[in-house]
C-alpha cells in the first residue's frame, strides 16, 4: 500500500479542500500518514494571502522533498495557481496543479511520476465556470466539519491576490449541499461550518437565483443537523433574513464573521471595501440589539499603504468602541500584481509590526470582557479535545471553554456551567 502525506497552509477552505483529497487518495488505496512521517506522495496545499503564506509554502515543500527524494511531491492551491513558475523551479516538485482539476489529483500524480519536468496543470482561472464539486468521502476525524458551498471572488480588493487565485464565482447546487450535509450529520458531526471564498455571493450565480439565507433555511430542515455554523460574511452582505433565522432557530450559530479591514474611511475606500466605517457599526449595533448573545468577530490589516499615525490612532478608537468578540490582526503584505502594492505611502515594516502589538492587545482585551460577561450562565459546549483529565470546546457563539471531564465527552455537546475567565477563554464545569 502506497503512503500519501497532506500539509494544509492557509484558509479553513483549503482545509476542508485538503480533506476531499485526502478522500480521493484513500479511496484510490493509499494510507494517509502524518507529514513528517516517510511517504510516496506528499501534497501541500499552498496559501499565497501573504508573504509568508508563501515562505512557509516554499519551506514545506523543501522538507518534503528532504524528507523522500524519490516521493512524488504534488503543489496545489493559491500559491500554486498564482505562482507556477516559481513553485516549479523547486527542485523536487512533480505536479503543481492549481485550483481546479484537483478532481484528477490521484491520476495526474501517477502521471507525473516518472517525468523529469513538473508537471503543470494551472488553468486560467479566470474562465472557470463551474463549481468544482468534489465529495468529501471520508470523516477526516474531527468534530466540527466544513463544507465548501460557494467559490471565487469578483469584488478585487485593491490588496488581495484571492480574485486572481480563485477566479469569478461558482456556487454549489443546493441539492449537492443537502446532499452533502445529510452525509456529514450521518457520519457523527455535530457541527457543520458553511465556507466560501465569497460566501455572502452564494446563489448569484446559479441559473434558479438563490441567496446565502434561501439555502440555510434548506440546511436547518435537516434532520438531525444540531449545529449550523457561517464561515466569513462581507458586512454589507448580511440580510434582514439571516438575521431572522439566526433569532428564530437555535442550530444556527449567534457567531458571525464580519470582515472590517480598517476603521477608517480613507483607507475603506483605497481598499475598495463597499460600506462606510459608521455602516459597519451601525450593522454591529443592530446585531446586538437583536441577538444579545451573538459573538461578532472580524479582520484587520493595519499599516495598508498611506495609513498615518493619525488614521491610526482614529481606527484604535474606533475598534475600542465597537462591541467585537475576537479581531484577528494583519499587517498588510504586499501582492504583486494587486493595486495596492503599487499605491504611494507604503508603511514600514517595523511601523506595522507595532501596530499589529498595539491592536493584538486591544483585542485580547475585548475577547476576554466578551468571555466574562457569560460567567454564571449554563451553555451548550462542543468538545473538541479531551483527554483523560481536561477537555475544551467552543460555545455556539464561539466562547472556547475548558472543563474537567474525560475523553468520552469528545465530539457531544453538553451543557456546561461557565464560572471563571481563563486564558483563552472561560473555565467550567460540565452541568448535570
Amino acid at each position: 500500500m502506497q503512503k500519501v502525506a497532506f500539509t494544509t497552509l492557509g484558509c479553513k477552505i483549503n482545509q476542508f479542500e485538503t480533506d476531499t483529497l485526502m478522500g480521493l487518495f484513500k479511496r484510490a488505496g493509499y494510507a494517509v500518514v502524518e507529514f513528517d512521517a516517510f511517504a510516496d506522495v506528499y501534497v501541500i496545499n499552498t496559501c499565497s494571502v501573504t508573504h509568508l503564506g508563501e515562505r512557509k509554502s516554499r519551506q514545506l515543500i523543501r522538507r518534503a522533498v528532504r524528507r523522500n527524494p524519490a516521493a512524488v511531491i504534488a503543489v496545489t492551491g493559491c500559491y500554486a495557481q498564482t505562482a507556477p513558475d516559481a513553485v516549479a523551479s523547486i527542485p523536487g516538485v512533480n505536479l503543481i496543479i492549481g485550483t481546479q482539476q484537483r478532481e484528477r489529483i490521484v491520476a495526474l500524480v501517477q502521471q507525473a511520476k516518472p517525468l523529469g519536468d513538473p508537471l503543470k496543470m494551472v488553468d486560467d482561472i479566470m474562465a472557470a465556470r463551474e463549481f468544482e464539486d468534489i465529495p468529501l468521502y471520508d470523516n477526516p476525524g474531527r468534530t466540527r466539519a466544513f463544507l465548501k458551498i460557494q467559490e471565487g471572488c469578483e469584488s478585487f480588493c485593491s490588496y488581495c491576490i484571492i480574485p486572481y487565485a480563485r477566479g469569478p464565482l461558482r456556487s454549489r447546487t443546493p441539492d449537492s449541499v443537502l446532499s452533502e450535509v445529510r452525509k456529514l450529520v450521518a457520519a457523527g458531526f455535530s457541527e457543520v461550518v458553511l465556507t466560501g471564498i465569497h460566501l455572502g455571493a452564494y446563489g448569484q450565480d446559479l441559473p434558479a437565483k438563490t441567496d446565502l439565507a434561501a439555502m440555510v433555511e434548506k440546511i436547518l430542515t435537516v434532520e438531525g443537523l444540531q449545529r449550523l455554523r457561517l464561515g466569513s460574511v462581507e458586512p454589507n452582505e448580511i440580510t434582514h433574513e439571516l438575521v431572522e433565522l439566526m433569532l428564530a432557530n437555535p442550530v444556527l450559530c449567534r457567531h458571525l464573521h464580519l470582515p472590517l479591514q480598517s476603521g477608517h474611511d480613507d483607507i475603506l475606500r483605497a481598499m475598495n471595501r463597499r460600506y462606510t466605517a459608521a455602516e459597519y457599526r451601525k450593522l454591529v449595533q443592530y446585531l446586538r440589539f437583536k441577538l444579545p448573545d451573538i459573538s461578532v468577530s472580524t479582520d484587520l490589516i493595519v499599516g495598508f499603504p498611506g495609513e498615518t499615525d493619525a488614521h491610526f490612532a482614529h481606527i484604535c478608537d474606533y475598534i475600542a468602541d465597537l462591541a467585537l468578540s475576537r479581531i484577528h490582526v494583519f499587517p498588510y503584505s504586499a501582492r504583486r500584481g494587486t493595486p495596492a502594492a503599487g499605491m504611494p505611502g507604503q508603511v514600514a515594516a517595523e511601523v506595522k509590526e507595532a501596530r499589529s502589538r498595539c491592536v493584538i492587545a486591544l483585542a485580547a482585551e475585548k475577547e476576554r470582557a466578551f468571555a466574562a460577561g457569560f460567567v454564571g450562565r449554563v451553555m451548550p459546549v462542543l468538545f473538541e479535545q479531551a483527554d483523560e483529565e481536561r477537555a475544551e470546546g467552543l460555545t455556539g457563539n464561539y466562547i472556547r471553554v475548558f472543563a474537567r471531564a474525560g475523553g468520552g465527552v469528545l465530539g457531544r455537546i453538553l451543557p456546561v456551567r461557565l464560572l471563571e475567565v481563563a486564558d483563552g477563554g472561560l473555565n467550567g464545569e460540565i452541568a448535570d
